[in-house]
């Protein structure tokens, strides 16, 4: 490894969205570009629910895969509280679906269908439990009495504590973590609860949303937190700590309904996601401990193995484009029109 060029196992993303139809066209490309494998939310319109369901938009995925490509996309089930737990061994069966996606009802794009009261998926949380299918946990609150940038540690002290408590034996991921609070708890967990940190978490606070204005394109869900909780989070990823690996929640939308009144959470990250990582590794002088992060403890918490394939990223700036098309409309990516510290070069087989 030089200062100027860093290669490493082929990561994964576990934690994407992906679309679909057109605008999951638009966008696999970025994905499969740097990532061997990811798993996908299933927060579609309609829900991937059911096993049947989760096959059918792998099909789709694999389908839209640029000619030369290699990707493989890890399914989700998206948790309501009419879940049967017949499927749950149906999804342990499957060779398809890896986890079960929990939104509270509310919390993010397409999260209607989430769950109002968790007590009432107790029997399908004790099947997962049983037959070892991890939960993937949206971990913030939706009560409206609950200021924003306290939601995520409200549901670690309502939730979160008392799952880990009724489901000691069940693998749990908090995604997209965004605060200090989530950090301590994670790293304080058992080896069977972990945590996804996105690039955005890691290079952004909260003052990205006002920068010289309203920053619709910056809005996400969790929303960006102060700057001490981004260097605990910086602090986390960087760390060596197995609880942590690479989830992006890279969200498309199409410009239209970002720059709108009520606009969508979501940044679009998958055309520069591991060049964003390199730079705040960078930034905490750690690149050395990105390819762990990156590439060994996601496919260890999942229980599957790691990549064979190696990647290469070199520190050549590049411009993003100011947009991408997304179906029949475009998308403004993280950083439009500004520069990217690192670019993907190419990769090669061990």
């Amino acid at each position: 490894m030089t200062s100027t060029r860093l290669e490493i196992t082929r990561p994964d993303d576990w934690h994407v969205h992906l679309r679909d139809g057109d605008a999951l066209t638009s966008v696999i490309g970025h994905t499969a570009h740097r990532f061997a494998r990811a798993i996908v939310m299933p927060n579609l319109k309609p829900p991937v629910t059911t096993v049947a369901q989760a096959e059918d938009y792998r099909g789709r995925i694999l389908a839209s895969l640029p000619a030369g490509m290699r990707f493989e996309p890890l399914m989700t089930l998206y948790l309501t509280e009419d879940t049967l737990a017949e499927e749950i061994v149906r999804a342990k069966d499957s060779s398809t679906v890896f986890a079960v996606k929990y939104y509270p009802a509310g919390a993010t794009t397409n999260s209607q269908s989430g769950v109002r009261e968790l007590s009432r998926v107790y029997p399908v949380l004790e099947a997962m439990e049983r037959h070892d299918l991890p939960l993937l946990l949206h971990g913030e609150v939706t009560d409206p009495d609950i200021d924003i940038f306290d939601r995520e540690r409200v549901f670690i002290e309502r939730h979160l504590l008392p799952l880990q408590a009724r489901f000691p034996a069940l693998r749990m991921v908090l995604e997209h973590i965004t605060t200090r609070d989530a950090v301590e708890f994670v790293s304080g967990a058992p080896a069977n609860v972990a945590a996804t940190i996105t690039a955005h978490h890691l290079l952004l606070n909260r003052n990205a949303l006002f920068e010289g204005g309203m920053r619709p394109h910056n809005y996400c869900a969790p929303i960006l937190k102060r700057e001490t909780h981004r260097t605990a989070l910086l602090k986390a990823a960087t760390s060596g700590d197995t609880h942590f690996f690479l989830g992006t929640d890279s969200a498309p939308h199409p410009r239209e309904a970002k720059e709108t009144d009520c606009g969508c959470a979501g940044l679009y990250t998958a055309h520069a996601a591991l060049e964003f990582y390199a730079e705040a590794f960078e930034q905490a002088g750690q690149l050395d401990r990105l390819e762990a992060f990156a590439s060994f403890h996601g496919p260890d918490f999942y229980r599957l193995p790691r990549n064979q394939d190696r990647i290469a990223i070199e520190r050549t700036p590049w411009i993003v484009p100011g947009e991408y098309p997304l179906a029949g409309s475009t998308c403004k990516p993280m950083r439009a029109g500004e520069s990217v510290a690192w670019s993907v070069a190419e990769a090669s087989s061990s």
